[in-house]
């Protein structure tokens, strides 16, 4: 379906690596114009070069998604280089995961900042161009977390029932203008579990290590929600290896 990719404007948020960098390949492959928004300025102008090369468009916006002004300078340049903004990929995200009597509250906050504050401002930042065109798409990347509670990941699992919350009431309150559609990974091969600094946590963690899926799995999902027609909006989506249980 790649007619249905083919000339969108998209910014992918978390773009450096992981799933970001796996959906900005794959959807520029197939003629996206994509905005690849993070905080590693090196990587996104290596990921930049990567899609020229192989003939594609692409812009490198080096932003932090918990400062609203970046996220609105990345809407900005979208709209500057390429005239619009069609889809606005809220992916970013980090699990310092850690069980709740630790009271690690610097790790929450962190988690709130980046999961829920940094969908807010993508939203904030992109939601006025694309009522001013008539048209737009947010893809928020929750996870198997938004829909699951488990022991260890209270806060962000919490984080993760606030994105699909969240992309839920934007739904609803849209008249068709904007479409939402939520993913939700299982266990995949990015750098989250990098964030984890509680050693029994992220020993707990690695059992997933040998059932982990690789992040293009994810971008399949996202570029089918991108390819549907104007008046089809996938809502939710779970993508989990085959072998996770929950």
């Amino acid at each position: 379906m790649s007619e249905g990719i083919q000339g969108k404007v998209v910014v992918i948020t978390g773009a450096s690596s992981g799933i970001g960098e796996a959906t900005a390949r794959m959807l520029a492959a197939d003629g996206a114009k994509v905005v690849a928004v993070a905080r590693r300025k090196d990587r996104l102008e290596q990921l930049v070069k990567d899609v020229e090369s192989a003939g594609g468009e692409a812009l490198a916006v080096e932003a932090d998604v918990t400062v609203y002004e970046d996220m609105q300078r990345a809407a900005q340049a979208a709209k500057d280089t390429y005239g619009r903004l069609d889809v606005w990929v809220n992916n970013a995200g980090v699990m310092p995961l850690s069980p709740v009597e630790m009271n690690r509250l610097d790790e929450w906050n962190w988690m709130v900042d980046v999961n829920i504050k940094g969908v807010f401002h993508g939203v904030a930042a992109a939601q006025p161009l694309m009522r001013a065109q008539g048209s737009g798409q947010f893809i928020n990347v929750s996870s198997v977390a938004g829909h699951l509670v488990f022991p260890g990941a209270a806060v962000y699992c919490a984080t993760k029932f606030a994105v699909r919350a969240f992309g839920e009431g934007i739904r609803m309150e849209s008249d068709g203008t904007i479409r939402v559609t939520n993913i939700s990974p299982g266990a995949i091969k990015t750098e989250l579990a990098d964030h984890i600094a509680v050693p029994e946590i992220k020993e707990g963690v690695k059992q997933f290590t040998d059932i982990a899926i690789d992040a293009d799995a994810i971008a399949r999902a996202i570029h089918f929600a991108v390819a549907q027609p104007a008046d089809v909006d996938v809502n939710e989506m779970i993508v989990r290896p085959s072998k996770q249980a929950l």
